[in-house]
């Protein structure tokens, strides 16, 4: 699927572009029933939700192509090259399982900012590293029509401000924490099973709490440009330094 000057520069300017019904029903029913199968057969543990929550669940089902197939049988592959480049993505083998439960809150639990690939004890990422990447493309599996139903929400523009701050500060001050700069507000992302989103890897991003009566279902898939490890540090302070088709609307 090609991109249009105008949808680019959306995405310029918000760092997010959402896409209605990328993805077939028959993939996104394929993959929502592979997740429902292993939780019945597998349960989930109590004792790893916290890791759960921060990688991906269903350990091991995030791998297999029934969920990969959600952006390499979809029109999202040859989106993402539209914006990145052709032949410019490594390829994409797994993607994280990310549900959210509804909980027992008659209020929702605002979502709290915060950039992929900064150290948590629960999430994987090296102590003393940033595991940044080029985009994250998130694929909705359910419906979620309204906000305070476990959204992925987002500062648009974030990007932008981040880029100034690490141009400053150095990318590395990413190590110290999130960058002490006004974002703004979020804004929560609804849509219905089959939309996607893609974002750029430095927009800040958070979850809303879920007082929905249903499981909000997605999978997000973190993508990385061929030269990734050698754009790994400039590529915060040049932030479309990994993004070829970006650069005729720059």
């Amino acid at each position: 699927m090609q991109i249009s000057d105008e949808q680019k520069r959306e995405f310029l300017e918000s760092g997010v572009l959402k896409l209605p019904g990328a993805v077939s029903a028959d993939l996104v029913d394929r993959a929502k029933r592979a997740i429902n199968a292993y939780i019945g057969e597998h349960g989930i543990d109590p004792n790893e939700l916290t890791k759960y929550r921060a990688q991906s669940y269903c350990p091991g089902l995030g791998s297999e192509t029934v969920i990969s197939d959600l952006y390499n049988a979809s029109t999202l592959s040859s989106t993402a090259e539209s914006l990145i480049g052709a032949g410019k993505v490594k390829p994409v083998k797994a993607g994280q399982i990310a549900l959210r439960f509804p909980g027992g809150d008659v209020t929702a639990r605002p979502a709290r900012p915060h950039l992929d690939g900064m150290y948590s004890p629960s999430n994987g990422v090296k102590e003393g590293t940033i595991a940044n990447f080029t985009a994250l493309v998130g694929v909705l599996l359910s419906d979620v029509p309204q906000p305070d139903a476990g959204n992925f929400s987002y500062w648009p523009g974030s990007h932008i401000k981040y880029e100034a701050y690490f141009r400053e500060n150095g990318p590395d001050a990413l190590l110290k924490g999130l960058p002490p700069v006004d974002i703004g507000e979020p804004v929560q992302l609804t849509g219905m099973a089959g939309d996607a989103v893609i974002v750029h890897y430095q927009i800040g991003h958070g979850i809303t709490g879920n007082i929905s009566p249903n499981i909000r279902y997605a999978i997000f898939f973190r993508l990385y440009h061929v030269d990734h490890d050698a754009y790994h540090w400039e590529c915060m302070t040049d932030i479309w330094r990994e993004w070829e088709g970006m650069r005729a609307v720059e």
